[in-house]
């Protein structure tokens, strides 16, 4: 257990210490940025589906997979499931196209730490993810190639949660999450003059936004599963969570800043002005955090293959933000299909290290609910992934790497496309925390 537990620390210490920014993509200039909670890199490996429900990993887009049936194992004596960890970090590059040229980024991010702990019937399970991300740098170019108006942006939200499942029978669970979001997002905006020489003026104006975020929201989720035939297996799954809100306590401020008059760094500011928020009843404000509702459905034969598909819609057209809107965009629902599913040779082989391993793949289109210029931002993806047995053989730990190609947006209306590649990398560990003394 020791041991285990300081693969975890170091783990967290590596991925906090190479992620300087959650995300590379313009489009996080928008609402609250752009969507981090993605699940388990098992589920991303497979297309974003949460269908398949298991007892040795953490699944974290469905608080029913908390609970469960012991495990059917010799090793496992019949007794409960076991204490799940997961921790896990992503590294994304991106290439961004437009009409007007290219660009490169990357990112590097802390995923999530999760613990999941059988008791009985019930199970309950906690941990920490981010759920947001901002981090763009955003340049306003006129017809000489001049940069008029410079944009920058960083932060996000992030999510505590707190779970509990229960097997209601042995084919039907059914679990809650209790989330607690908070972070903040800062925006800046540089306005830049000219003389009439045509050059950089050196004191400008730049405008700063902060919104202080935090709220609480639930996640309900059923899981069904039966057997259609001696070997194949049917799974079904649902979740809900409903409208919640996000009180943001806001401060905008006005500043004579100096710049260098090559790459526009500020070198120093002076003057600051703090707008009276409170005259304009923007001080505090509400955001919606939209309801959203998910369901899927999958076959396979267990521990050997699945294959399953989800569907998701989530009500983003109700999203709003007083303090921070544009007249060029707007929000719409969004939706996405997800499939995929997982194939293992052999998960008991004595020999072969291969045959255990678990090979992933899946694909998913989805319609991200913001619309630019009249434009949907839309985004597809193409995964791939490994779970690789390590440690105790009588465990099940995997570590879970994961490869996913995708493209978010469009050119049209000169707006930017996103290619980009994600590499996933999680550890899940198990551990018997609460075995059966047996006496002769």
């Amino acid at each position: 257990m020791i041991k285990r537990l300081i693969v975890i620390c170091i783990t967290i210490i590596s991925s906090s210490a190479i992620a300087q920014q959650g995300t590379a993509s313009p489009y996080s200039f928008y609402g609250l940025g752009t969507l981090k909670f993605k699940g388990t890199v098992e589920n991303r490996s497979m297309g974003g589906i949460s269908v398949y429900l298991d007892s040795i990993h953490v699944n974290l887009r469905n608080p029913a997979a908390y609970a469960g049936k012991p495990l059917n194992s010799a090793r496992f004596n019949g007794e409960s499931r076991p204490v799940k960890f997961a921790v896990a970090g992503a590294s994304t590059g991106v290439n961004l196209k437009s009409d007007s040229g290219d660009a490169t980024g990357s990112s590097a991010t802390f995923d999530y730490l999760a613990l999941s702990v059988p008791v009985g019937k019930f199970g309950f399970g906690f941990g920490l993810m981010p759920f947001t991300a901002v981090g763009y740098k955003l340049d306003d170019v006129n017809n000489d190639g001049d940069i008029v108006n410079r944009y920058r942006g960083e932060g996000g939200v992030n999510k505590v949660f707190a779970g509990l499942g229960y097997q209601i029978s042995d084919q039907l669970s059914f679990g809650v999450d209790f989330n607690y979001n908070f972070g903040n997002i800062q925006n800046t905006a540089l306005a830049v003059e000219f003389n009439p020489e045509g050059n950089v003026v050196q004191f400008q104006t730049r405008e700063f936004n902060r919104s202080d975020l935090s709220g609480l929201n639930l996640n309900f989720g059923l899981a069904f599963k039966t057997k259609i035939s001696d070997k194949i297996e049917l799974s079904a799954t649902a979740t809900y969570s409903p409208e919640s809100q996000l009180s943001s306590e806001n401060e905008r401020t006005f500043s004579t800043v100096s710049v260098s008059g090559i790459d526009l760094e500020v070198i120093s500011i002076s003057n600051t002005i703090e707008v009276d928020l409170e005259s304009q009843n923007l001080k505090n404000t509400e955001l919606t955090i939209p309801s959203r509702l998910s369901m899927g459905a999958g076959i396979g034969e267990p521990r050997s293959w699945f294959f399953g598909m989800e569907y998701t819609l989530q009500n983003t057209a109700d999203f709003s933000n007083p303090i921070f809107s544009n007249e060029i965009s707007a929000f719409e629902n969004s939706s996405q299909i997800s499939m995929g599913g997982f194939y293992i040779p052999n998960y008991n082989a004595f020999s072969g290290y291969f045959k255990r391993v678990v090979y992933r793949a899946g694909f998913k289109y989805s319609n991200t609910g913001l619309v630019i210029k009249d434009e949907s931002i839309n985004e597809f993806g193409i995964s791939f992934g490994l779970g690789l047995p390590v440690g105790d053989k009588n465990l099940f730990s995997n570590a879970n790497l994961g490869l996913e190609f995708g493209k978010r947006g469009t050119k049209n209306q000169n707006l930017v496309q996103e290619n980009f590649i994600n590499f996933n990398v999680s550890l899940s560990l198990n551990s018997r925390w609460f075995q059966k003394r047996k006496y002769n």
